[in-house]
């Protein structure tokens, strides 16, 4: 069982090797996002900040997080 695994073994080496070997010669070409991923991050990121800027302008939000001072409390009915 020995030689047989170890034929096995080298067989799947050589394979590895040859296909490591085709993939180093090989020219890289640029993908889509090699070619443009950075613009379209900026644009999402710059439709992003446009969008939720205009909604938080046109919201008439009162800006005012803290209610100290604010709220009293009304007198309890017994």
């Amino acid at each position: 069982m020995f030689p047989v695994a170890r034929a096995a073994q080298s067989l799947v080496a050589r394979g590895i090797q040859r296909t490591a070997v085709r993939q180093a010669h090989r020219k890289h070409e640029p993908t889509f996002h090699d070619k443009y991923g950075t613009v379209v991050l900026l644009g999402g990121a710059a439709m992003f900040s446009a969008v939720w800027g205009y909604v938080f302008t046109q919201l008439n939000m009162a800006w005012g997080f803290s209610p100290v001072g604010r709220i009293t409390p009304r007198e309890w009915r017994e």
